[in-house]
């Protein structure tokens, strides 16, 4: 089946400009999601297959699962196509790791040779139970990982992003800005579970992008079912090792309302893949206790959104004077007709036979035996 979507590619939004105003403190109500447009189908995405594996696999003695990210390693041999993924396991349930799958897509399925990396810190040590959270990773063009933390509140483990070997070993590590930090008042910095989340590099290695799921604590509220919140895009530039911007990324709204009411229910971004300095797509993924996963795809462009890198509380300016990044909804899953697990990684993979770049989604079964890890193939073009 095809669906018929608007695909940003490698090409610029076509955008609606504004005059830039300095920020005041006159308001902190949430832009409504104005970025979002109606847009006319005209590029596709085609769903190729998925594959699905039960939890409880074990690999070099260790348990398969957590898959929060996804990286394609477009070296590997043709026939033979490699990708990394990160376990989100705290060292828990083994050392801190991430796998190597091959992925083939006629029909899509993974094959049997998984491998197992472990990660040593900065003493060539293996990570501590419970001192990092990993979830996402991005492959370089210098054989070497970039991997995500997204820390830990109440253990006042702040989020990390770290260079690591093909074989594990520490290289070096990004600053992070305080604001992100978590503080002992509670005032400021990452919430828990809903922290760093997403992580991708440039295709010319340059840039690095990572966001908050949901708002910092000074910055606003966490998701509702009917508000989104404030996430920050953060960017680094790789060449320096210096962050150089930050962009407001409003979510949307909690997908649908839960079972019990009460019960939980969360929305936020989880993943971003770069296709250059300032085009992106997005993932969002939404859940509802008694009704389960929303997962939407997104464009996002960076071009017209305001720099709030000097900004530490969104909460503390008028936000709606804030150009935020504006996306474009390129595919609901709902639409698949298939069940969806908790998709968490993204990346692009292979160009196919037919000229068509592949689009990898995964999903953490959060090493639940009612869960599965959900691989998701696309086929991308443009008209």
């Amino acid at each position: 089946m095809k669906y018929q979507i608007f695909f940003l590619g490698s090409l610029l939004l076509t955008l609606i400009s504004c005059t830039q105003e300095q920020p005041s403190t006159s308001s902190n109500v949430i832009p409504q999601n104005p970025q979002i447009a109606e847009i006319t189908p005209n590029p596709s995405v085609e769903f190729i297959g998925e594959a699905r594996l039960p939890t409880g696999l074990i690999y070099e003695n260790t348990e398969f699962g957590g898959l929060s990210g996804i990286t394609y390693d477009a070296n590997s041999q043709k026939y033979s196509q490699k990708y990394y993924a990160i376990s989100d396991d705290r060292s828990q349930k083994a050392p801190a790791r991430f796998y190597g799958l091959k992925i083939h897509f006629n029909p899509v399925r993974v094959l049997p040779e998984i491998t197992v990396t472990t990660l040593s810190n900065e003493a060539q040590e293996n990570f501590a139970p419970g001192t990092l959270d990993p979830e996402g990773i991005a492959l370089t063009n210098q054989n070497t990982v970039w991997i995500l933390s997204e820390g830990d509140r109440r253990g006042q483990i702040p989020p990390w992003i770290k260079e690591f070997s093909l074989t594990g070993e520490h290289i070096k590590t990004l600053p992070l800005p305080e604001k992100y930090i978590p503080d002992v008042q509670n005032n400021k910095g990452i919430r828990d579970n809903l922290s760093l989340e997403s992580l991708t590099i440039t295709p010319d290695n340059q840039w690095l992008f990572t966001a908050t799921e949901n708002a910092l604590i000074q910055d606003g509220i966490t998701a509702t079912l009917t508000q989104g919140s404030p996430s920050r895009i953060l960017q680094y530039n790789l060449l320096t090792g210096k962050p150089a911007k930050e962009f407001l990324y409003v979510t949307e709204p909690v997908a649908n309302a839960p079972k019990p009411p009460e019960s939980l229910h969360t929305n936020g971004l989880v993943e971003l893949l770069a296709l250059d300095e300032t085009n992106l797509l997005s993932l969002e993924r939404s859940y509802s206790n008694g009704v389960g996963n929303t997962i939407l795809l997104f464009e996002v462009s960076l071009a017209n959104a305001s720099d709030i890198q000097t900004i530490d509380s969104l909460s503390s300016v008028d936000i709606s004077q804030i150009r935020p990044a504006e996306k474009r909804l390129l595919l609901d899953l709902r639409s698949l007709n298939i069940p969806l697990d908790n998709i968490e990684g993204m990346t692009l993979g292979p160009i196919l036979p037919d000229g068509r770049r592949s689009l990898i989604l995964i999903s953490d079964n959060n090493f639940n035996p009612l869960q599965v890890t959900q691989i998701l193939v696309f086929a991308l073009s443009e008209r």
